[in-house]
């Protein structure tokens, strides 16, 4: 294999599934939000659903033994009752279409987990963009250690000026093999298959500079956790059957970062369980940067770095000082009324607007200082984050 890339055998529900209902967003949106995921349920209904496969992070404080063993289940009755369809090896090219953008252009994929690490400073050929925390790897490993397909809500990044990769991808236009409108304001998707491969592993092969071909945008929890099973997996292997046990691959989505559809956008915090007044209080920061904190609903102007990797620095070592003392504790939003409105009327929940990071400096910091502190940016707004819509057997 001379990329991080294999062609994956893919998996998507049956004609008769609605598609609608399928497909639900990434598992780490609105994690304040109880309403979306009470207004999702009652929206999926019985329907088969990715919302039964995976696990909204929103829950991942509760016990999540009786949801693991259910999402095991589910799958379990999913295959029995023949819901799914196995594709031809191939990728799947995916244009999608949001409230904030007409298109935004990717290919499904297989990556090498063996050509991955969250290390903070590595010379791996697919790199971390951001800081991983241990500790959330464990409850999303039990999920995995205990399914037999993945679903991959991942979004990787590649540095293709040229669009070679698009434009091949452009020439495969064969029929849509799903075409419909995503739920809960996601905009619509359209997925065509690419079965002729060779000539975009080439493409791919030329983008690859210092080593290095695709960063993570989104999802790298998720990637972490595919990596740690692996490690698991791998040591009871002989050498010939780790060269092509699936395990060893993940699912992803890769978009080129020039793509128009791609947009950072910070992601701002919230703290709940403090007193918003003494927070504000005692927030203490310098620069030249500029960002708000906010208090039931309204904006205050407070100075950061403008050095937008510092400044989320700053600001994250405050909250963590802060809540050390007081306790309370910490979430990441996206969307500026989103914060303004979980604020609202709460004099136990402060946020903190922070500034957006330009998309081209991406690729350049990382180089230089390896992976940035957690949650510096988001590839756009919460609409616009994956959906769960292919599915990959790893066993």
């Amino acid at each position: 294999m001379k990329n991080c890339i294999a062609v994956p055998e893919i998996l998507l529900p049956i004609g008769s599934v609605d598609m609608t209902k399928w497909a639900v967003i990434a598992c780490d949106q609105h994690t304040s939000d109880s309403v979306y995921w009470r207004e999702l349920e009652r929206f999926v209904g019985n329907e088969p659903s990715t919302l039964r496969l995976t696990l909204p992070e929103i829950y991942l404080q509760k016990d999540n033994s009786q949801r693991i063993q259910q999402i095991s289940s589910a799958m379990c009755s999913y295959r029995k009752k023949g819901v799914f369809r196995k594709l031809p090896k191939g990728f799947i090219s995916v244009e999608r279409k949001t409230p904030y953008s007409e298109s935004r252009r990717g290919i499904v994929l297989a990556v090498d987990l063996e050509k991955y690490s969250y290390e903070k400073k590595s010379d791996a050929m697919i790199r971390a963009t951001e800081a991983t925390i241990l500790d959330r790897i464990p409850p999303r490993l039990k999920i995995r250690e205990k399914a037999d397909i993945e679903f991959s809500h991942i979004m990787l990044l590649y540095d293709d000026p040229n669009f070679s990769v698009q434009s091949l991808i452009q020439n495969e236009r064969s029929q849509p093999i799903y075409d419909f409108d995503l739920n809960m304001n996601g905009g619509h998707i359209t997925g065509r298959l690419i079965s002729q491969t060779r000539e975009i592993l080439s493409a791919f092969e030329k983008l690859i500079q210092d080593g290095l071909l695709f960063m993570v945008g989104d999802g790298n929890h998720s990637l972490a956790t595919a990596k740690a099973s692996w490690e698991k997996i791998k040591s009871s292997l002989t050498e010939e059957e780790r060269i092509v046990h699936p395990a060893r691959f993940a699912l992803c989505e890769a978009i080129n970062i020039y793509d128009e559809g791609i947009r950072f956008e910070a992601i701002h915090r919230l703290v709940k369980g403090v007193d918003a007044e003494l927070f504000q209080q005692n927030l203490r920061l310098s620069g030249k940067g500029k960002g708000y904190v906010v208090c039931s609903g309204k904006k205050s102007p407070i100075f950061l770095s403008e050095d937008i990797a510092a400044a989320v620095a700053s600001v994250d070592a405050y909250i963590e000082r802060f809540i050390a003392e007081y306790g309370g504790e910490v979430d990441y939003i996206h969307g500026e009324e989103a914060l303004l409105r979980l604020t609202e009327d709460k004099s136990d929940r402060v946020g903190i607007l922070l500034p957006k990071m330009d998309k081209s400096d991406l690729f350049p910091q990382v180089k230089k200082y390896g992976s940035l502190p957690r949650k510096t940016f988001s590839m756009g707004e919460s609409e616009e984050k994956r959906y769960y819509i292919e599915g990959r057997e790893i066993r």
